[in-house]
């Protein structure tokens, strides 16, 4: 089947990212909470709502003064994926507390469902500041693949109404001060065209990932595709950015986040690009010494202000 979008489902949950080593799925287990923190555990962040609409919060249990969170969003192709996995956690030895949070998926509801739960889950977060002892002026956001796309449209997003949901603490902002993208779709309408021949998935056909999240098939909904998309929002007020992308990438080309770079610049926002040469969907470049300074430097600037 040429390129076919009926991929294997084991392919559709590659979109998860292999996020710190760049093979096999994630794991399904949180890694040990460390000596000195606390986790509060499948927290809901809308009452009485969804069972994925979940956070896990994890913080120390003495800090000298609030410290900024980092918000780790999993990827999953929009269908599949959970919080309990990912690279957030070495960040709690950095000054940080970490949450990570759930949303639902596209077999219940497409978009905008994914990021008005992102949304409401910041929300949360900054009405509880206080209370885990989180600086909520100071709140940055890190995902993968379709965590990526959510991130960034977190980041692009933060002054769009539309967007924002009905969902709880519709008092606080959902605004994000910080986001590290890696390899998220930005511009879905664009996705087909973009792909080289070596693309796992025909973006365009009806069952694709992004066809699932906004409703129908890419080419026949270009408005929805691009209500969903990061790219249409980018605004001079907009947080900064680190994007990270590997260039042999067979599931979201390489010039998603090139394209939403150069937005970015236009709109004077401040952004990097860290192509990760040889890796692809994810790989082990992402976990590199390298990469890991670059990730802690960039946090460190924008949510502690050094």
């Amino acid at each position: 089947m040429h390129k076919s979008s009926l991929m294997p489902f084991a392919s559709l949950i590659m979109l998860t990212a292999p996020i710190w080593a760049g093979e096999g799925p994630p794991p399904r287990r949180m890694a040990p909470i460390p000596a000195g923190f606390k986790i509060l555990a499948d927290q809901p962040y809308v009452e009485k709502g969804h069972k994925a609409q979940v956070l896990d919060l994890i913080y120390p249990e003495k800090a000298e003064k609030p410290l900024p969170l980092i918000v780790w969003i999993h990827g999953g192709a929009w269908s599949a994926g959970s919080k309990n996995g990912g690279p957030f956690m070495q960040m709690l030895s950095k000054g940080y507390s970490v949450a990570s949070i759930e949303y639902r998926f596209s077999q219940v509801a497409p978009m905008p469902a994914q990021i008005n739960d992102c949304k409401a889950a910041i929300r949360w977060i900054r009405a509880h500041a206080k209370e885990y002892n989180i600086d909520g002026a100071h709140i940055g956001v890190w995902g993968s693949s379709a965590g990526g796309h959510l991130v960034a449209l977190l980041g692009t997003s933060g002054d769009v109404a539309d967007l924002e949901g009905d969902l709880g603490n519709k008092d606080q902002s959902s605004r994000v001060q910080a986001v590290c993208d890696w390899f998220g779709p930005s511009d879905i309408g664009k996705m087909g065209e973009q792909s080289g021949p070596d693309s796992k998935i025909a973006h365009n056909n009806p069952s694709s990932p992004e066809s699932k999240l906004i409703g129908g098939a890419v080419l026949e909904n270009l408005e929805k595709a691009a209500k969903a998309s990061p790219i249409t929002y980018v605004t001079k007020d907009d947080p900064p950015f680190l994007i990270m992308h590997g260039d042999k990438d067979p599931l979201v080309p390489l010039k998603q986040s090139e394209t939403l770079r150069d937005a970015l610049k236009t709109a004077g926002v401040e952004v990097e690009l860290a192509v990760q040469i040889g890796d692809g969907h994810g790989g082990k470049k992402f976990s590199s010494p390298e990469s890991n300074e670059k990730i802690e430097a960039f946090f460190e600037k924008h949510l502690k202000g050094k």
